[in-house]
């Protein structure tokens, strides 16, 4: 479990990190360079992590098949509801969620963090303005998440 003691704001115990794939952790199907490191540093400090995703390219699964993540592949019907619905049964108190488009509002909205990445596909404007944070790319969010000063610098009052 990550903690966040974030000072004038509030302490947050991490249980679950949920990313979406196309546009955050992946760009065209395929993960950016340097994410397989990263997610696998991020998985031994105890936190479980998940991929959701409607799977545009559908290579989520093959990209993702040697990572330390549990996937969930939804059809692209309802696949808002879907994520925010799965975040809301892990326990969005407990839970960080990265994404970067207009299906990732309601999670953003639901969890107790946010992250949303700009990156080469862009986002939606709508879930960057509900995001505690945004990036410009997944290895900056990744580090956020492994560097949690850098969340702490963010967010405190």
């Amino acid at each position: 479990m990550l903690v966040l003691d974030i000072p004038g704001y509030e302490t947050i115990k991490v249980k679950n990190i949920v990313f979406d794939f196309n546009g955050t952790l992946a760009v065209d199907g395929v993960l950016v360079a340097g994410v397989n490191e990263k997610i696998t540093a991020l998985s031994e400090r105890g936190v479980h992590l998940y991929v959701l995703t409607a799977d545009t390219f559908g290579t989520a699964v093959r990209q993702c098949q040697n990572l330390p993540l549990d996937i969930h592949v939804f059809s692209q019907e309802n696949i808002s509801a879907n994520k925010m619905q799965f975040v809301q049964t892990i326990g969005p108190e407990t839970t960080i969620t990265v994404g970067n488009g207009r299906n990732d509002l309601a999670m953003f909205e639901k969890s107790i963090l946010s992250i949303c990445i700009i990156g080469s596909e862009g986002c939606c404007a709508k879930s960057m303005n509900a995001a505690d944070i945004i990036v410009s790319n997944p290895l900056d969010a990744l580090e956020l998440l492994l560097k949690n000063d850098r969340i702490v610098a963010t967010l405190r009052t």
